[in-house]
């Protein structure tokens, strides 16, 4: 195996001949660090990068595990988190020139535990400007530019994870999802994207952008390697009330389980009005393949869905301003110009209409509840349209042009509002090449079984397996 290759392996299948001192931490990190260097200036995932203390780190985790202290599978492997993580040693700018905060002494909660699990940070990965946006188009730093073609959006917020995941510039990245900001570049640059249960992962440490919907959760080329991460990041923390009452399960262990008799729901009201056609016919013949697989496929009910997005709109709208307020109104011209209208969006909002919100959640919740014990697993486009340009933000779409920031969140939006976990996988291409995501969704800390349909359906097919031109 030739050094330039190890970079280009999953976690899954890498960490085994890292224990076995077949592949050392050095070895890879140097694998790692030269496609980085060749193919990260084209496509500007990373805003920040620290290949020295890489390098170090990577020494070290090469003396513990020759010393038989080996942690487990993230041992060694290089890992990149969304430039809204505190991450000691590195200097956070959420992708604006509002933020100075200097060189950082602490880490969140999520980068400690990956490092304490033995993973090594190689930098901060670009982002839609303090993640609010979900294009990914950032006029600040520059924009992340999707490896499939490098004249489309990576999608938003998380467009740096999305873009290095997909380009093998990192082994796996950590992002954040508000309304859909891991599914959306996932989905747009064909890899696994995990939105975990509200409450399984802390955010301490993660810039806030709305306190009641925002997770910080991982993306990755396999479903394997996506619970590997999670499972480093679950748990309590004192820092982050929300994980009060996590429930921590094995991610792996159901993986390979079949799916015979499980029921799967398809709402077919909202989430396939008005889909890109070429992502209507891959996300059908996605479900399809669920059937194949045993699965009991039939269609659900989701009545509360379009007052639930809008429940999510108000909150988001109102929490979002609460962060920025100062900003927007002491340096609202240093603001991307979607972002400070996006935010501009909140102002009219009144305590009432925040109050209504929350009551909508509950409800939907309470109703979500109630659909899950029919269909414990949803499946549902990711997005309604592939990438769009970055130059325009538009597409055609059955002869209607349809503006990206406008639509790429409007299929994600709701797990988050209810907090239940949501994972988009790759399930094929358009025509132009450019990947399509199918987004699944189960109930509150059911990762297990949501893993397991995710792994089943990625098996079956070789979707995983297509590298974009940039990552070859």
């Amino acid at each position: 195996m030739s050094n330039s290759e190890l970079a280009l392996m999953d976690i899954a299948t890498l960490a085994p001949l890292m224990e076995r001192r077949q592949v050392s931490p050095v070895e890879l990190m140097e694998s790692q660090l030269a496609r980085i260097d060749a193919v990260n200036p084209t496509l500007n995932a990373y805003v920040s990068l620290y290949p020295d203390a890489a390098l170090a780190a990577a020494k070290t985790a090469e003396e513990e595990i020759a010393a038989g202290n080996y942690r487990g599978p993230l041992h060694g492997i290089p890992l990149a988190v969304k430039d809204l993580f505190q991450v000691a040693g590195m200097e956070r700018t959420c992708g604006s020139k509002i933020l100075a905060e200097g060189i950082a002494n602490t880490d969140a909660t999520s980068v400690a535990r990956l490092r304490n699990a033995g993973a090594i940070m190689l930098g901060l990965l670009n982002l839609h400007e303090f993640a609010f946006g979900p294009t990914g188009i950032n006029p600040i730093v520059g924009t992340a530019l999707n490896p499939w073609d490098t004249s489309k959006v990576s999608g938003g917020s998380s467009s740096g994870s999305g873009c290095a995941t997909s380009a093998a510039l990192a082994m796996a990245t950590l992002g954040s999802d508000t309304g859909g900001s891991i599914r959306i570049p996932a989905a747009l640059c064909g890899v696994v994207g995990l939105k975990q249960t509200y409450g399984l992962a802390s955010r301490a440490g993660i810039y806030t952008l709305c306190e009641s919907l925002d997770h910080g959760g991982p993306l990755a080329r396999t479903v394997r390697d996506a619970a590997l991460v999670l499972q480093a990041i679950a748990g309590t923390d004192e820092a982050d009330p929300s994980t009060a009452h996590a429930r921590v399960r094995d991610y792996t262990s159901e993986l390979d389980q079949p799916l015979a008799g499980l029921r799967i729901g398809v709402p077919q009201d909202f989430y396939f009005d008005r889909l890109h056609p070429e992502i209507e016919s891959a996300v059908n013949a996605a479900i399809k393949v669920l059937d194949d697989l045993g699965a009991s496929v039939e269609e659900a009910v989701l009545p509360f869905n379009r007052e639930a997005v809008q429940g999510w709109n108000t909150m988001a709208m109102a929490e979002a301003l609460s962060v920025h307020e100062v900003h927007l109104r002491d340096r609202g011209d240093d603001l991307s110009p979607d972002v400070n209208e996006r935010l501009r969006l909140g102002e009219g909002l009144t305590s009432t209409d925040f109050i209504r919100a929350r009551q909508c959640q509950a409800m939907a919740q309470r109703e979500m509840a109630g659909v899950l014990e029919q269909t414990p697993i949803l499946a549902m486009p990711t997005t309604v349209i592939p990438p769009v340009p970055i130059e325009t933000g538009t597409m055609m779409v059955n002869g209607k042009e349809v503006t990206g920031w406008r639509v790429l969140g409007q299929l994600t939006r709701l797990a988050c509002f209810t907090g239940q976990p949501a994972i988009s996988i790759p399930c094929g291409v358009t025509e132009d090449g450019l990947p399509i995501g199918l987004q699944l969704m189960a109930g509150w800390f059911e990762e297990p079984v949501l893993l397991q349909v995710a792994h089943a359906y990625e098996q079956a097919t070789e979707w995983h397996l297509r590298r974009p031109p940039l990552a070859n």
